[in-house]
């Protein structure tokens, strides 16, 4: 019975993780200039933007957004403007502090982003134009380049050294 109890007690304490559900939180998508647009002979150019946010909702369940802008453009004329954010709520229990803030700014972005990326196309197709498929996204670049921005707008530079109190930098 002891055995039991101490198990129980371990399992609870064990890291878990999982996604409890996804969905689309926004979805527009506006196509200004049709139909004089489609008597453009010129061939588009795309601008995309991914974007990742997050919150906690309680004491260990967590929503992350990935957001994708998609401004297509024949010569300075908008064809479309796609804007989708998909959403998901995540427990994750017992996980570290210093692992819990890159599991939620990589791992579920990357678990998250095949939806937006399906929605996004799906979308684009029934405007009855072919559709656009995002191009794959590695969140953990995007994580470290953000992590990286925040320290510099913080005043701190991460070489690597570390100076011994009093010790200034030349």
């Amino acid at each position: 019975m002891a055995d039991q109890d101490q198990n129980a007690q371990q399992n609870s304490q064990d890291p878990s993780f999982s996604l409890q559900r996804t969905y689309i939180k926004d979805l527009s998508l506006e196509m200004p200039n049709a139909p004089q647009i489609f008597l453009e002979q010129e061939g588009p150019s795309v601008e995309v933007s991914i974007n990742v946010s997050g919150q906690q909702l309680a004491e260990t369940v967590y929503e992350c957004s990935v957001t994708a802008t998609v401004t297509t453009r024949i010569t300075d004329k908008v064809l479309y403007l796609v804007e989708a954010t998909q959403s998901g709520i995540f427990e994750a229990a017992n996980i570290p502090a210093e692992q819990l803030e890159p599991l939620l700014g990589i791992v579920c972005p990357t678990m998250l982003y095949p939806y937006l990326r399906a929605n996004v196309a799906d979308a684009i197709n029934r405007t009855s134009l072919p559709p656009l498929h995002l191009a794959e996204v590695n969140f953990q670049s995007l994580y470290e380049q953000r992590t990286a921005q925040a320290a510099q707008e913080k005043g701190e530079q991460d070489s690597g050294l570390v100076l011994p109190p009093g010790v200034t930098r030349q």
